[in-house]
């Protein structure tokens, strides 16, 4: 199982796509004890991943103390970020509390596009010299990358370049309409871009020998058994409510980053409660989906992205609106 954990919504930057709106400190964020307990929590629900995300969470003071706690208690830590953070010193500081490994975002290649996307002069600069001293002192990273219409045509190239870096891995996220985000909608991937860019990214996988892995588009899977693909260790597209949820930082719980249905707050109830008896989780892990996703044989492996039928159709349990397959316009 693995929980995302928005240790703070404070950011430096302001892109054009953020799931959490961040910028300021939203009220009563969780503070170091309750980030500590919540930790417990988290291990005792039998957690495997923590994802320290934000935000930016290498703007909140304590974070090398919560990954040190995190691995105390046989977690991964691991931490997504733009790496305007990431210096060598604070790349060393990571390894030596415990982190696994960090996820860095960059969603083009062209350098002036992405600190205009990102909101600041230098981020574009900022993630590939990040990247740059990730691998010199040994802390595994991995790219990642939202897609969306005005940066499709960049993504293939983004990967070769994560690959040239040394980025242990690539993950592409297709754009879901929350949080700023929702001002994007209309540059939403459409069925026949979506199955079109899935295809090409497995294609460039079994190229490069490098994991690539296309993420809030779970049909990879499908696409992945209907060619022949060995995805290795993924072996299903969409995780919400099943081995997968999101904290936010006042401490409430969702089915993940994308999918805002507060299913109860680490304050008034423990999260392995939330986890093991929420009705929203368990209805999620029924699988009994309607619309195309109910009858589809794929529905095992790939499920669909949930937050983008809640977005839709005002449930999550709705059919995936861009699924060429359930449109029945595959190739």
């Amino acid at each position: 199982m693995i929980v995302s954990w928005n240790v703070t919504n404070r950011c430096n930057l302001k892109c054009e796509h953020c799931y959490r709106d961040a910028g300021t400190e939203s009220e009563r964020e969780l503070d170091t004890q309750e980030g500590k307990a919540l930790l417990d929590e988290i291990a005792r629900a039998g957690t495997k991943m923590i994802v320290f995300s934000g935000g930016e969470p290498f703007m909140r003071e304590a974070i090398l103390g919560l990954s040190r706690h995190a691995a105390s208690l046989g977690l991964r830590p691991v931490s997504g970020t733009t790496g305007t953070f990431l210096t060598k010193e604070m790349a060393s500081k990571v390894m030596e509390a415990g982190g696994a490994s960090v996820a860095i975002s960059l969603h083009m290649v062209d350098p002036d596009e992405l600190d205009e996307f990102m909101g600041m002069p230098g981020a574009y600069d900022a993630a590939i010299e990040a990247m740059r001293v990730c691998k010199e002192v040994g802390l595994r990273f991995q790219v990642n990358t939202t897609v969306f219409e005005r940066n499709a045509d960049q993504i293939l190239d983004v990967c070769d370049l994560a690959h040239q870096l040394g980025a242990m891995s690539h993950h592409v996220l297709f754009l879901v309409p929350t949080g700023r985000g929702e001002d994007m909608e209309e540059e939403t991937l459409r069925e026949k871009e979506y199955e079109r860019l899935i295809r090409d990214l497995l294609l460039k996988r079994e190229e490069l020998g490098f994991d690539i892995k296309p993420t809030c588009a779970p049909q990879f899977m499908r696409i992945a058994e209907q060619r022949n693909i060995d995805m290795g260790r993924y072996t299903r597209g969409c995780l919400a409510g099943i081995s997968y949820c999101s904290i936010i930082p006042n401490g409430d719980v969702w089915p993940c980053p994308y999918l805002p249905m507060k299913l109860g707050n680490v304050r008034e109830t423990p999260f392995s409660e939330i986890w093991a008896t929420d009705p929203v989780l368990k209805r999620m892990r029924s699988m009994e989906y309607s619309g195309g996703c109910g009858p589809c044989k794929y529905k095992q492996t790939c499920g669909g992205c949930r937050a983008r039928a809640h977005f839709y159709f005002g449930d999550y349990m709705a059919h995936e609106p861009w699924c060429a397959y359930g449109r029945g316009i595959a190739p």
